[in-house]
């Protein structure tokens, strides 16, 4: 029987694990996270935006898996109430009229334009305009999705979720805890991960024939130092994103909204969710550096001030101050094409001195880079990659997104 081990406990892993858990024992699936507080970076600190076709051609088919098995959940599970699933209306909003000329298209993350640029079908479509935006006389403001393509989830209510049904089930738990070495069985095939606690001195060998590698943007890391003579390289870098959470005198009313600013200089995303709070983020930059861990990310308190008056722009207050829930900084793991990676790795990529068992009994794979579509994709990757590791036909095409 294969036995695997899942390196990273952020909503990738989760996700796998929770679906793996339907093709092998529970028991013989472990996590493993460095950090001692789970959720410290995208997982639990993102915005929760889920969209149902706004993605690129090669993740297109992930996307859609993905959103519906947003909603098969919640409708299952109760996720209004669990993790603040909701339909959002999805507006987009531009200040003094429309910008026909500004940047548009997959860059718009670096380029820091809107994102609801992506979206293909431009036609207008019917929903209320959120209540709490500020606007003035000569603003431009359109709904671009009614609610039908677009939802918007709390990703650490999510995630604590995804990880008490893990646990239920029967896996493994290991944080904080760091994958140390990788060992071979007589045959020289993937055997054994050995992993260090860090709050002790403790090292255990977990037996393991199947090895994910899903730290979001630490695998690069974690994948060299498992395989430091491999020839393949994860190209995946980070990109840190500030974000507010703030709760205004008269709440964000009963319906959700998702609204994407076109500034001057900055294209701002606001989402209001079930529970009154309204969440901002866009301040990002590739210029800070990643933690060696996820809980030592501290936020460029310039980057707070500005997402401050930002909110203060953007959200009308009646007159008083914004009351701030909380303030973080996190990493997205972000690729060149756009595009995340979800594949098995070969053994020649390995670095030639560790083989894998052939079939669903073995094998090295990797699930990173989605960028800002971690959540959105998050349900779709777990099932797609237990499938995969399985050797089952995936739900979804990824072979675009292989290594």
């Amino acid at each position: 029987m294969a036995t695997t081990v899942i390196l990273g406990s952020g909503i990738i892993g989760l996700s796998t694990a929770y679906y793996l858990s339907r093709h092998q024992p529970a028991s013989s699936i472990h996590l493993v996270d460095s950090s001692s507080e789970l959720f410290a970076s995208a997982s639990g600190f993102a915005g929760g935006f889920l969209a149902k076709d706004w993605f690129h051609p090669h993740s297109s088919e992930l996307g859609a898996l993905s959103f519906e098995a947003h909603r098969d959940l919640a409708e299952k599970h109760g996720g209004r109430e669990k993790w603040g699933y909701s339909r959002t209306v999805t507006v987009s909003y531009e200040p003094r009229g429309r910008q026909p000329n500004g940047r548009r298209g997959e860059d718009w993350l670096l380029e820091g334009t809107s994102r609801v640029g992506l979206v293909r079908d431009k036609a207008e479509k019917h929903g209320e305009v959120p209540s709490w935006l500020r606007r003035v006389e000569g603003d431009a403001v359109s709904v671009v999705d009614d609610g039908e393509g677009t939802a918007i989830v709390d990703p650490l209510k999510l995630c604590q979720f995804l990880l008490d049904e893990c646990k239920a089930a029967g896996v493994q738990v290991h944080h904080p805890a760091t994958a140390l070495s990788v060992g071979t069985d007589v045959r020289g095939e993937l055997a054994r991960v050995r992993i260090g606690y860090t709050d002790s001195s403790t090292e255990i060998d977990i037996p393991a024939s199947r090895l994910v590698v899903c730290a979001g943007a630490w695998t690069p890391q974690v994948f060299a130092s498992l395989f430091p003579g491999a020839g393949a390289r994860i190209p995946v870098a980070s990109l840190g994103g500030h974000s507010l959470v703030v709760k205004t005198p008269g709440g964000a009313g009963e319906a959700c909204h998702s609204v994407y600013c076109s500034l001057e200089t900055l294209s701002p995303e606001l989402y209001s969710r079930p529970n009154g709070v309204i969440y901002l983020a866009g301040v990002n930059s590739t210029a800070i550096p990643l933690p060696p861990l996820a809980t030592g990310a501290t936020p460029v308190e310039q980057s707070v001030v500005e997402l401050k008056a930002l909110a203060r722009r953007l959200i009308a207050s009646e007159g008083q101050e914004l009351e701030v829930v909380r303030t973080g900084l996190c990493f997205r793991p972000i690729t060149d094409r756009g595009t995340p990676f979800l594949a098995r790795l070969a053994d020649e990529q390995l670095g030639g001195e560790i083989r894998t068992r052939a079939g669903a009994e073995g094998g090295v794979f990797v699930a990173t880079g989605h960028g800002p579509w971690g959540i959105s994709l998050s349900l779709g990757t777990g099932m797609v990659m237990a499938e995969m590791m399985s050797g089952k036909q995936t739900s979804a095409d990824v072979s675009a997104l292989g290594l």
